[in-house]
């Protein structure tokens, strides 16, 4: 904890910021924590629920209300939970469930809202044409009218709530039960969701009193609100890093000149390195957003240069490789084919796919426990009831088959193993499966096959090795991550991958930008900003040692500007 350190420069930039925001609580005001990465963000909010809690929870309970906290995973909302006990007068849930918390006692609202709503008139009209009387309830997200129910998406949470503030009664009901509002990682908000509450409740009369944590310059996804600005917000820096070294907070600081952090460790030196590709003369991936970028063995050659030169250990707990998007993963990794298969990558990120569900989560876990000698366990995630064998010629048998399973996990395709297991008593395919299975032979229709019959199809081709080395991803047993999935994580060294790879990034350019703002075309602030914030959450992971590898050809502009980050003498030109 805070309190239990040292003074520190970090230390003491973070009393300051919160003494500010203990004043705000103590006099009712909103208030915006900008807590720049590492800064203990959530120290803060943990803080101003123990503040609340302390002065106002006697009031609280006597008025039957609670104090509010809206977090964005559950993750989140099981941490802060904890840390304070789970204490009963805190709500503490994600902007889904906090919405609905406040929305469904408003059923005859609600039903009026949905009726005018154009994604819900097909379903209407099937329904009979209207939902009056209907119950209108949320549970797993999914749009859908049955037995006089109407079942709401996650996105129509957010629609209704947005729908309601405006109208007073609501306001009060809001103000009435949660007098306090705290929102976690505020610029991950839906964007339609903070104007309401902007235009809504900020300065309202009578409440309630918002609190915003956060760091707008780590909104990386769509349609969220990024900064917030209001006239009845009192912003607060915290200008602290509790995580990374003088050399990374450097970095981030020269990046970032408005909000200036103090290190906690003055000691801890670290590096911070930018390398370039401009002279690089060999192969380059050509093509669509790959043009004239720096090819795959570079990155083989620069790994091993990090581990002899600089002492770097590419072993998975002590560092990390951002790259941009998981095609470049998976061609890096060894699952090129599946990542080529799949329209949508949680499909086999997240194991959402039939197919996948059952490698990720039954035959691989099965030939672990097999290995281990848990045959109970390798039949039980088999799907299969653990076989009696009478004779010696059928034990043979059993062994025979699962050996054979083992060994065409790295010998065969994936229709090997399917035909394997389907092909063997003592294994069982799932239903969805086998049934996938029979669709994908049978189809003749005309024109493309469906994507489900492509993927059963094509799956069949790819060598079953793909699926271990996925799995070794999503267990996070390799070093490589994309730069959007470990906001929030730290790691003791991070190599960060820039190049092309998808039009929404272009780094190379957002460099040239940054030498001269002024000239950002205006149809381009978005853009600009995207590609801010995702470097700075990229550089702002480790707390040791950070290196870029610029695998694109980079303009004399672009590299002025990296030069100003890091120092003329840490931009350096690698030629393996």
């Amino acid at each position: 904890m805070i309190d239990q350190m040292p003074d520190s420069p970090a230390l003491i930039a973070a009393r300051e910021a919160d003494l500010q925001m203990e004043k705000c609580l103590r006099e009712g005001t909103n208030f915006l924590i900008e807590a720049g990465a590492g800064a203990g963000k959530t120290y803060s909010l943990i803080e101003a629920l123990k503040f609340l809690l302390d002065h106002e929870g006697p009031r609280l309970r006597r008025g039957s209300q609670k104090i509010a906290c809206i977090t964005y995973t559950n993750v989140a909302t099981a941490v802060i939970g904890r840390r304070i006990d789970n204490n009963p007068l805190v709500f503490v849930e994600t902007v889904h469930a906090f919405c609905w918390s406040l929305v469904k006692s408003f059923q005859p609202a609600v039903r009026q809202v949905i009726s005018e709503s154009p994604a819900w008139q097909e379903k209407i009209a099937a329904a009979g044409g209207t939902i009056d009387g209907h119950a209108v309830e949320y549970d797993l997200g999914f749009r859908r009218i049955r037995d006089n129910v109407v079942m709401i998406s996650h996105d129509d949470v957010l629609t209704l709530a947005g729908a309601l503030l405006p109208k007073e009664k609501f306001q009060k009901l809001v103000a009435a039960r949660y007098p306090y509002i705290l929102i976690d990682e505020y610029q991950d908000t839906d964007s339609e969701m903070m104007d309401a509450f902007k235009v809504n409740l900020f300065g309202r009369e009578g409440g309630p009193q918002f609190g915003l944590f956060g760091d707008h310059w780590q909104q990386i996804y769509d349609k969220t609100c990024g900064h917030v600005e209001h006239p009845q917000l009192t912003a607060i820096g915290k200008g602290a890093n509790f995580r990374s070294s003088t050399a990374v907070v450097g970095v981030l600081n020269r990046m970032r000149p408005e909000l200036p952090q103090a290190v906690a460790d003055e000691n801890l030196v670290g590096s911070a390195v930018a390398f370039l590709t401009n002279t690089w003369v060999g192969d380059r991936r050509e093509g669509g957003h790959w043009k004239a970028d720096a090819a795959h063995t570079y990155l083989q050659a620069f790994k091993g240069y990090l581990e002899a030169e600089h002492g770097w250990d590419f072993a998975p707990a002590n560092t990390k490789v951002l790259m941009l998007t998981h095609n470049v993963l998976a061609a890096e990794q060894g699952y090129s084919q599946i990542a080529g298969l799949f329209k949508y990558t949680d499909d086999f990120i997240k194991l959402q796919d039939d197919y996948m569900a059952f490698f990720g989560e039954s035959v691989e876990p099965a030939c672990q426990a097999y290995a281990a000698r848990r045959y109970g366990d390798f039949y039980r995630l088999m799907g299969t009831a653990v076989p009696v064998p009478s004779q010696r010629a059928e034990k043979l048998s059993i062994a025979s088959a699962i050996d054979g399973l083992i060994e065409l996990r790295t010998t065969g395709t994936i229709g090997d193993v399917i035909d394997h297991i389907q092909g063997n008593a003592y294994l069982r395919l799932p239903d969805k499966v086998a049934k996938r299975e029979r669709d994908a032979l049978i189809w003749e229709g005309e024109g493309d096959p469906p994507d489900r019959i492509q993927i059963a199809r094509g799956l069949r081709e790819i060598p079953y090795r793909e699926i271990i080395a996925l799995l070794q991803f999503i267990e996070g047993n390799t070093p490589f991550a994309t730069k959007h999935s470990v906001k929030g994580d730290e790691f003791e060294n991070v190599l960060v991958v820039l190049g092309r790879g998808w039009n929404k990034y272009d780094f190379g350019t957002y460099l040239e930008w940054v030498a001269n703002p002024g000239a950002v075309p205006a149809n381009k602030q978005a853009a600009f900003e995207r590609n801010r914030n995702l470097l700075y959450v990229a550089c702002s992971r480790p707390k040791t040692r950070l290196a870029l590898l610029f695998t694109q050809a980079l303009s004399d502009t672009a590299v002025r500007t990296l030069k100003t980050w890091f120092g003329a003498d840490m931009v350096e030109e690698f030629t393996p």
